[in-house]
Parts: C-alpha cells; structure tokens; sequence
C-alpha cells in the first residue's frame, strides 16, 4: 500500500526563517511538497497564516494577496487562515511615555494542531510532515503518533523541542531548497 502524505506549513514561522538563515523567502510550494514527499502520495498540503490588515499596510497586504492567490493555483494546496491582533505596549524612555504598537497571529498555532489531530483521526494520511520550528506542537506530535500514525519535521534550523517528538527531522537546508526556490 501507498505511503499517504500530508504536508501542514506554519507560514508566519517558515517564512521570517528562511528570510532570517537565507535572506530570502520565495520558495515554490508545488516543489517544495513533491521533493518532501519523495516517492510518497501527496494528499494534500496545508498552509496556515494570517492576513495583514489593509488599514496598517496596503503595499504589504497587496503583496500577500497576491501570494495567496498563486498559492490557490496549486493542486491539492490549501489555504488555512488565522488573524493579526494588534497589541499596544507602553512604557517610559527617560521621563517620556512611549507607546509601541505591533501585531500578533492568533489562531493559527491551535488551527495547525487541530488539523493535524483531525486528519490523523479520519485516517486521511499516513505520515505528517509539520514545517514549523515551534515547540508547542510536540503535544499534537505525540497525539497524532499514539492514532499509530508517523510524523516528520523539516525545517531548516534544529529546534530543541519538536525534532525528537517526530520520527524524523529533514533539514531544509540550502542544499535541499535549491531547486525549491522562484
């Protein structure tokens, strides 16, 4: 019988990795999820992020939009999305009372480990490939290994917590994502 794949990508988590180790982030989906599945059957490939709000930056929304958009145009590529919540911190700089605003995902952590759950649970894959370097999956990990299912984390930097929850850890490397790169 077929091995049977399900890729699930943390966007938000994948990206400003890959613009941190390689000072880029164009990286083609379609390629990357076949190189990831090697000889396997893709069932499907899930991708979570949230959408940044028109109002704080019209050029930057436009520019994710439209990364959504291409993003749809992938077989057997879904879209999976949470939300920005801005946070506001003040506090005092030498007597003056400063006021720092930025923005949170929410939504997205708990929509990865659900899905992963569910999917294991319906039997839909056989083996899971998280792309995430967050440690707060390891419980979902280990949830999805006890339904008698495998589960590997590709990443391209070695986080403490979540390889050794997985079976495997598949280093996205420069050397893997070459031919993966727009």
């Amino acid at each position: 019988m077929e091995e049977r794949v399900a890729i699930f990508i943390d966007g938000s988590n994948f990206y400003h990795t890959l613009k941190e180790l390689f000072g880029r982030a164009s990286v083609n989906f379609s390629k990357l999820s076949v190189k990831l599945t090697a000889e396997r059957k893709l069932i499907r490939t899930y991708y979570y992020n949230s959408p940044i709000n028109k109002e704080t930056d019209s050029i930057k929304y436009s520019n994710q939009q439209r990364f959504f958009e291409n993003l749809k145009r992938i077989p057997y590529f879904q879209i999976c999305l949470g939300r920005l919540e801005k946070r506001t911190n003040y506090f005092d700089f030498k007597g003056e009372k400063l006021q720092h605003n930025y923005f949170i995902e929410k939504g997205v952590d708990v929509h990865i480990a659900t899905d992963i759950l569910h999917y294991a649970y319906l039997n839909s894959y056989d083996t899971a490939i998280l792309i995430s370097g967050d440690g707060d999956f390891v419980d979902a990990v280990m949830a999805v290994k006890s339904l008698g299912k495998h589960v590997e984390n590709a990443f391209p930097k070695r986080f403490y917590h979540l390889p050794p929850a997985c079976d495997k850890f598949i280093h996205l490397d420069d050397k893997f994502l070459s031919d993966c790169w727009m």
